[in-house]
């Protein structure tokens, strides 16, 4: 049974709609997003005075949420403009550009290298690691940016993080709350991951190849992430050069050992990765200007941070509102909703499981709907115990199937959620190409949808 739906699922359900509609119009969301939030807040507070603070104190949340990637996102720029500037960026990516020579051979090689990396490292750290190097690279082949960044997006936060085959957190989630073993929850997962990411990476590349035909999308040399104009009084010789190309790598390198032997995963490779990125600059900044590279240090670090907060900022009041679907509503407004309530946006994919019919076909659409509702929150792996508890609940009415309903229903919320449709979760992506995350959101759209459609449909066979 789902729990009564109260004025403040409604209200987050129509704003929700709202949202969807003025981004397909492609219009900014932060005023609706404002908006939603006061409604939000008048309406569980009561108070004019505890509305307009929720405004400020969800702001608030939203920033503190986002931080780590902020950070990490501002270091990377500012290292990779402290390269670019000193010629050592040209260096570094001499030998992969005399391997990565198309468009379709940089699409596929920094999905496959995203992929891998991010099954062992989750994808954040994977997005820094390749970024960096293999965005102008990929640039100078023909692909551009916004290719790179979907490419990374769904081969990355797609593919390996709804598979998580390695780490096996995703898997974990949603065996327990199933009553499953999580290598039964893999081995159904393994079909369905391979059709999702075959077909949504094949459409996307399709779709990116016509662009490019038609004009429409070009590769631009001048991507906001590493374009800086060279400073003509700046003189390093190749060997300079040369040897902080080298070091750079065997740095990363470490790196990659380090969280192997550590076992470090998610936001602590994360972190490892951007103190590395730190070091790197400073490293960079006092060879590059000898006695001016405190102050050039401190440059740098201002144009990563200043890039990192105008990508970030109109992000902010929309991942404020999708917050309050979840955790984030009883600390930023207190606790105000009904006493079995899981958090609005779980609410809604109980109540969505409860008014549909018990049978197989249903139940794999309704496991693909609850995942992608429960995914709006941009996290992927909030709502993902409950994927597991409504898999239960259909398998036993259809006697079958339970891995494989609570192995589409993880996927589902995984690709939504985890950074290839909601825009704040895949800004690690985008603000590393220096694309718009918007826009980003917009293009993964009909490949993801097409994707979680087909694979809806060969899970109806295979349970």
């Amino acid at each position: 049974m789902g729990i009564e739906l109260t004025a403040l699922h409604w209200i987050y359900v129509s704003f929700i709609f709202l949202i969807i509609g003025f981004m397909v119009m492609r219009r900014d969301t932060s005023l609706v997003c404002i908006v939603g939030i006061f409604l939000l807040a008048i309406t569980a507070t009561s108070s004019l005075s505890g509305a307009v603070s929720g405004i400020f104190n969800s702001f608030i949340y939203a920033i503190t949420e986002l931080l780590p990637t902020i950070l990490v996102i501002s270091i990377i720029v500012a290292m990779s403009k402290a390269l670019t500037t000193t010629g050592v960026n040209d260096v570094m990516i001499s030998p992969f550009a005399r391997l990565i020579k198309t468009p379709a051979l940089a699409y596929w090689t920094i999905g496959l290298l995203m992929m891998i990396i991010s099954w062992f490292f989750w994808p954040s750290p994977a997005v820094a690691l390749l970024g960096a190097v293999l965005l102008p690279v990929a640039i100078r082949a023909g692909l551009p940016a916004l290719g790179v960044a979907m490419a990374m997006n769904l081969f990355g936060h797609g593919i390996a993080l709804s598979g998580d085959f390695i780490i096996q957190a995703a898997p974990k989630l949603t065996a327990d709350a199933a009553g499953l073993s999580v290598n039964e929850v893999i081995t159904a997962s393994i079909p369905l991951v391979i059709v999702m990411g075959t077909v949504t990476t094949i459409t996307a590349f399709f779709l990116l190849r016509r662009e490019m035909k038609n004009g429409t999308l070009t590769a631009d040399p001048a991507t906001p992430s590493f374009s800086s104009d060279k400073d003509e009084t700046l003189s390093l010789s190749l060997r300079t050069k040369q040897f902080i190309a080298v070091v750079i790598p065997i740095l990363f390198a470490i790196d990659v050992w380090a969280m192997f032997m550590l076992n470090l995963q998610g936001g602590d490779a994360t972190a490892l990765i951007g103190g590395t990125s730190v070091f790197i600059l400073v490293l960079v900044a006092l060879i590059a200007y000898k006695g001016n590279g405190l102050e050039k240090t401190t440059s740098y670090l201002i144009e990563g941070f200043q890039f990192g907060f105008k990508v970030f900022g109109p992000v902010i009041p929309i991942a404020a509102f999708f917050y309050l679907g979840d955790s984030g509503f009883q600390a930023i407004l207190g606790d105000f909703l009904p006493k079995e309530s899981h958090g609005i946006v779980n609410d809604l994919g109980v109540a969505l499981a409860s008014i549909v019919p018990l049978n197989a076909q249903i139940g794999a659409i309704t496991l693909t709907g609850v995942g992608a509702i429960t995914g709006l929150d941009g996290s992927g792996f909030s709502g993902i115990s409950l994927a597991g508890s409504i898999a239960q609940l259909f398998s036993a009415a259809i006697g079958a199937g339970a891995a494989t309903l609570t192995a589409l229903g993880q996927i589902a919320a995984i690709w939504v959620g985890g950074g290839t449709l909601v825009p704040w979760a895949l800004i690690p992506a985008a603000a590393i190409c220096g694309v718009d995350p918007f826009e980003l959101a917009r293009k993964n759209l009909l490949p993801v949808t097409i994707g979680l459609i087909v694979t809806t449909i060969v899970a109806m066979f295979l349970i």
